[in-house]
């Protein structure tokens, strides 16, 4: 039997047991197009690639969706902006590009963020506060971020987020980073459910099967997801479809979720009970 804890983490996280890929494809690509017809001065969706499984299946779908809204409205400028943003050389490039393959987007941007990013460390310890890899490795998500919305600012874009509910329940992401976008078109799927929706597109196996990392901190590049957490994603997906895991898991994720529950909430004010 569920906790309560579980249960309300459960309703919050809208994961259903099971997904029909080909429907979740379909429910996906409509609100990406209903959101843009929503909002008629949007023409673009920017998203950054980083070649793992969550900007690959985004990015696949969000080039359909563009094509889809041309054919229809025949306005031929609807376009998906796939964006890659390395610090200096990326370690899994090639996997990075191999998502661009896959994906065949309208355009593809390249900004180096290793240079903005260091000046601003550079600039902090000039005042004697010195960063930590893992304070500099946030500095990048958020640096991505700005890249984006620089993008999406001349192209009247839209931001993309990859932020999906086994991501969201633990906070995994940076708070104004990979977190602050204009759409999460993912989320109510947990892991194991993206890899339905990309084996269902045909995406190339080794973009599905590819470890998750955040590749952020430089002490420690492509550590996985799963070391970082201390659980599996497996255990996660299981615990988000209302499935009883082991006790010591559970509690990692109810402590994940309850310590990062400030990544989930708009700003706060003085009228909100969320501070109290």
């Amino acid at each position: 039997m569920m906790s309560q804890m579980q249960k309300e983490i459960v309703d919050r996280m809208r994961v259903s047991p099971t997904i029909d890929p080909q429907k979740e494809i379909r429910r996906t690509i409509d609100f990406m197009k209903a959101y843009m017809r929503k909002h008629s001065f949007f023409k673009s969706l920017v998203l950054g690639i980083s070649g793992g499984q969550d900007s690959t299946l985004l990015g696949k779908l969000a080039q359909m969706a563009v094509e889809e809204l041309r054919q229809e409205t025949h306005h031929q400028d609807y376009l998906f902006i796939a964006v890659r943003l390395p610090y200096g050389k990326q370690a899994d490039e090639t996997e990075a590009m191999d998502a661009i393959e896959w994906i065949k987007p309208d355009k593809m941007l390249r900004v180096d963020i290793k240079p903005t990013v260091d000046a601003t460390e550079k600039s902090i310890e000039a005042n004697k506060l010195t960063l930590s890899d893992f304070n500099k490795g946030n500095i990048k998500a958020r640096e991505r971020m700005i890249v984006q919305y620089a993008i999406a600012g001349e192209t009247s874009g839209v931001v993309l987020g990859t932020d999906h509910s086994a991501e969201s329940v633990t906070g995994f992401y940076t708070k104004h980073g990979d977190g602050g976008v204009d759409i999460n078109p993912l989320f109510r799927l947990n892991k194991r459910q993206g890899k339905e929706m990309l084996r269902e597109l045909q995406a190339p196996k080794h973009l599905i099967d590819k470890i998750p990392t955040a590749d952020l901190e430089s002490d420690k590049p492509n550590i996985a997801d799963e070391i970082a957490l201390g659980v599996t994603y497996d255990e996660i997906d299981d615990y988000l479809e209302g499935k009883i895991i082991a006790e010591e898991s559970a509690k990692k994720i109810d402590n994940w979720y309850l310590k990062t529950r400030h990544k989930r909430h708009l700003p706060v004010t003085i009228f909100d009970d969320f501070w109290k």
